[in-house]
């Protein structure tokens, strides 16, 4: 199959030969088509597979520039770094359309002002994260009734804990009469229920091959006690020579830690999280990218949205809080058929979540042992008292995700075909 099967118009056919796309992904060829016809649609498929391309393509067909106020498409995305790179696809394929289009991109943690500046002129279509798109409206700087697509990117982070109430208040300002498209690189059930509500006889499309990591994507785990991980990490980079290595951790405060220590240990390392400012964020990427870096130590801010090309290795430093931010850390290697390796450290005291982990991924992986580094502590004893501290709260009295998911939905109008 070729794009030119897709019913897409011959500039925007130019633009993905000028780009060097040739042949469709799979999610492009089965979604393309539909969002042409005007059907909402909810895709799953794998980090790094095209997803952009399969509503962005769409989406630039469907306008008609305006270049007011009032935005035509709105693109909903998790994090600043996803917000750029779609808002520079998009704009890649709309250089070649025979009407300029204007594609706004805003995100926090830099300057509202520039941004209201920029879409005094105008805008067709808007990139947003959440919070700010809703400081924007607020400040009379972009409308949003006049939206005829939407698309949620990444759907299920956006249904994460503090994107929920957010997005709920965006599409209560959405006309009800709209095109809809949830694009996400997993099915979770908050996913599902949104959809089930918001989506008017969807195309349902899932080209995953199935819930674990790319095959060309080899995967370890190594057991070592939580004081050493600094060290084991310093002496997996030494022994095989990696170039680059994107290392995850829990909290802003352990990637700053780590990337100290690695740092005085003379390796190139930098922290990545979402309190750096915008720019440090920028330089840190653009600098490991261009290997200048050799180690940049995220949180989970970076398991979405990054497309680092051939990134040989990423490290579970701290082990994700779910199966589902297991993918998405792992995806972040092996990308557009590369080979990659990703490395997960297992303490006694994590040992019960990785055999979680490992089951709901499917991984069958032995916990190996390296030399100097052998594990000797002991799981810590499992606490009986409910009320006990770091237990998440006792069950029953707070809101399930569910009853969250349901809030959310009756606080935003049925959606229909623009």
């Amino acid at each position: 199959m070729s794009f030119s099967t897709l019913g897409l118009s011959a500039p925007l056919l130019a633009a993905t030969q000028t780009l060097g796309f040739d042949v469709p992904t799979p999610i492009q060829s089965v979604t393309i088509g539909p969002a042409l016809q005007g059907q909402d649609v909810l895709g799953c498929a794998p980090t790094g597979s095209g997803k952009t391309l399969a509503f962005g393509l769409p989406l630039l067909q469907k306008l008609n520039p305006q270049g007011g106020k009032l935005a035509q498409a709105l693109v909903l995305v998790p994090t600043r770094e996803l917000a750029t790179q779609v808002g520079d696809t998009l704009r890649e394929l709309a250089q070649h359309l025979p009407k300029p289009v204007r594609v706004s991109v805003v995100f926090g943690g830099v300057s509202i002002n520039p941004q209201m500046m920029g879409l005094r002129g105008g805008t067709d279509v808007v990139v947003a994260t959440p919070g700010r798109l809703l400081d924007l409206v607020a400040h009379n700087a972009v409308k949003l009734s006049g939206v005829q697509l939407l698309v949620l990117d990444e759907a299920d982070r956006l249904l994460d804990l503090g994107f929920a109430e957010e997005l709920a208040q965006l599409l209560a300002l959405l006309p009800a009469q709209r095109q809809s498209l949830f694009f996400s690189a997993t099915f979770a059930p908050a996913v599902q229920t949104l959809a089930n509500t918001l989506l008017r006889d969807p195309v349902r499309v899932d080209v995953r091959p199935d819930s674990q990591p790319p095959v060309e994507i080899i995967q370890r785990a190594i057991a070592v006690d939580t004081p050493k991980r600094t060290q084991l990490l310093r002496h997996l980079i030494k022994q095989h020579s990696w170039s680059r290595v994107l290392v995850f951790v829990a909290t802003k405060f352990a990637a700053e830690i780590v990337a100290d220590k690695l740092r005085k240990a003379g390796l190139t390392a930098e922290p990545f999280h979402g309190e750096l400012s915008q720019g440090k964020r920028t330089q840190v990427l653009t600098d490991f990218k261009a290997e200048r870096l050799s180690v940049v130590v995220a949180t989970d801010v970076a398991s979405r949205g990054l497309d680092i090309a051939q990134l040989p290795v990423v490290v579970n430093f701290d082990l994700p809080r779910s199966a589902n931010d297991y993918t998405h850390r792992v995806g972040r290697t092996g990308r557009a058929g590369e080979p990659g390796l990703a490395v997960s450290f297992v303490s006694a005291s994590t040992l019960a979540h990785w055999r979680l982990i490992a089951k709901r991924q499917q991984l069958d992986l032995p916990l190996e042992s390296v030399e100097g580094f052998e594990a000797h502590e002991e799981a810590p004893p499992v606490s009986t008292d409910p009320n006990a501290a770091g237990n998440g709260g006792i069950k029953g009295k707070r809101p399930s995700k569910k009853d969250k998911l349901r809030a959310l939905a009756a606080q935003t109008p049925s959606s229909g075909k623009a």
